[in-house]
């Protein structure tokens, strides 16, 4: 058992990693965007946050059943 738990805890360790350097590569892109087309950049981003938020709902629901 604590040899499956180990191993889960290296995948879930491996995920942290790729995730981390996801985020900065997501960072930079957004900083490029504002930088050169600010307006239409706050266009997308008000788009993918009302998609983030219909999805947080859905997750919300499924987590409480």
């Amino acid at each position: 058992m604590k040899n499956k738990q180990s191993k889960h805890l290296k995948y879930i360790k491996s995920i942290e990693n790729i995730r981390g350097k996801n985020n900065k590569n997501w960072m930079n892109l957004l900083r490029l965007a504002f930088r050169h087309d600010p307006k239409n950049t706050k266009k997308i981003v008000k788009k993918i946050f009302q998609s983030d938020k219909k999805i947080s709902s859905v997750i919300n629901k499924l987590v409480k059943d």
